[in-house]
């Protein structure tokens, strides 16, 4: 049985990618942590880190290096300063050397950090073997980066251990989470919260979650005031102030309230809520190209299409939203992006794009249908449909950034997920043909299927069709 916490969806972090940033940054503290519990290795002569499979073709792009280079720092993704990266980096190549086990242990991230382009591991896209040198022994581990910041060594295969209890309601397929809402009479957010007591208080599950949206709306904040050109040399100008331009004053776009505030006095027609809308989602991906501080929801690729639905409940709805819909919101959507990491994959390094956006699409969708009021099982629906309109969708990111087409995927996923919210509240779901363990199900098999150039490589797709000289070293 999974033990999936929607905590594990939603990860405080930095950009701009979940499965090359993050995930990377865990597996080296976690080979650090085993190497501080290991007579003789606490602080070794060399460590060496080798990039296999897409970490390696487009690592340099999604900034997996310097990820690498601030957990050797011994910084968390959570809590990293993020104007002081570039010097933090700059520092470290020039010194050439970290702290462990109180000395000095010489690390280059020039020649320290390897990326094997040839190589691909058989367990996993994403995997980097961690190697320390004391005199001549040797410790190697190989560790799997699963997306949406998840990572397990290879021995454990693609499940991260997790030491909890089991939750009253568990929850394996859609199905369970559908039969326990119907024989509890509850909704589906219901269930979840349930589970989530099972782990954690009920008071520090709410604060948990009201950060989390906190967090997401302060990067739409910094998103809309940000200017100027994204690094990594596509010279992609960010645009979601340019969005806000003659709907929101100026002044408005420094407090995040009174943004919603004043967007939701404006009553604005259709295109221009779709425009509103689709800044939301672009402003969080531009924060997130830039290196900035998003959530993970349930990749940093995708991390635009929550907040922005969010948002949309929270600008466009009849009564203003309450605490209590943030957090049946985020759970909602949490459980059914749990659904998908434990049943398929969040990572687009195996499944594409459809991995990331269709996912966090759905997600969105089934927290939205509930806020709307529909049954549990249109909820589900409403997930259905997100996710069967983006089946087969490749990830073919241009230069191995998380720019072009990622940036805009999160407006159409923002989008899409709306539009299936109010199509399944409409939907009778005994009516359905695709259940939502359907299309998950489906997913996977897509995925499996799906060439190799197109699922995080920058081999295929868009990606050869612009050529670009990557660097990450000014963000």
């Amino acid at each position: 049985m999974s033990l999936v916490s929607v905590f594990d969806m939603f990860k405080i972090g930095i950009g701009p990618s979940s499965s090359h940033t993050l995930g990377p940054w865990r597996i080296v503290q976690r080979f650090l942590r085993e190497l501080a519990s290991t007579p003789g290795f606490d602080a070794p002569d060399r460590l060496r880190f080798e990039l296999l499979g897409s970490l390696a073709l487009t690592g340099h792009g999604h900034a997996t290096d310097t990820a690498i280079a601030l957990a050797m720092l011994g910084e968390e993704p959570e809590t990293v300063d993020v104007a002081a990266i570039p010097r933090l980096v700059a520092d470290l190549a020039a010194r050439r050397s970290v702290e462990l086990g109180g000395r000095s242990v010489p690390f280059d991230p020039a020649t320290d950090i390897i990326f094997n382009r040839r190589e691909r591991h058989p367990g996993h896209a994403n995997a980097i073997r961690a190697v320390a040198i004391v005199g001549d022994a040797s410790l190697e581990r190989v560790y799997f980066s699963l997306g949406g910041g998840f990572v397990s060594a290879a021995s454990e295969g693609d499940e991260p251990a997790v030491d909890r209890p089991a939750p009253p309601h568990p929850i394996q397929h859609a199905t369970d989470w559908l039969r326990h809402c119907e024989t509890l009479g509850v909704r589906l957010s219901d269930v979840v919260l349930a589970n989530e007591r099972a782990w954690w208080p009920e008071t520090e599950i709410r604060s948990r979650l009201v950060a989390l949206w906190e967090t997401m709306r302060a990067s739409i904040r910094r998103g809309c005031r940000g200017d100027g050109v994204l690094p990594g040399g596509l010279n992609v100008k960010r645009r979601a102030p340019d969005f806000l331009r003659d709907v929101v004053p100026e002044i408005s776009r420094d407090d995040i309230d009174r943004l919603m505030l004043t967007i939701r006095a404006a009553k604005l027609p259709y295109e221009q809520a779709i425009r509103i809308i689709s800044c939301f989602a672009i402003a969080v991906n531009e924060e997130n190209a830039a290196m900035g501080r998003v959530v993970t929801a349930p990749t940093n690729g995708a991390a635009g299409v929550i907040p922005a639905v969010m948002m949309y409940r929270a600008c466009f709805a009849t009564d203003p939203v309450t605490e209590d819909d943030v957090v049946r919101y985020l759970l909602t959507a949490g459980q059914v992006g749990a659904l998908f990491k434990q049943n398929a994959t969040i990572s687009a390094a195996m499944g594409g794009c459809q991995a990331e956006i269709g996912v966090s699409s759905a997600m969105a969708a089934a927290g939205l249908a509930e806020l709307m009021g529909a049954t549990p099982g249109q909820a589900l629906v409403a997930a259905e449909i997100a996710m069967e309109h983006h089946l087969g969708m490749t990830c073919d990111p241009v230069g191995g950034l998380v720019q072009i087409p990622c940036i805009e995927r999160n407006a159409m996923g923002a989008v899409k997920a709306i539009a299936a919210a109010a199509i399944a509240a409409y939907t009778d779901p005994a009516c359905t043909r695709v259940s939502l363990d359907d299309i998950i199900e489906v997913m996977w098999e897509t995925a499996k299927e799906m060439n190799e150039r197109y699922k995080e490589t920058s081999l295929g797709g868009l990606a050869v069709r612009l050529s670009v000289t990557v660097g990450l070293a000014e963000c």
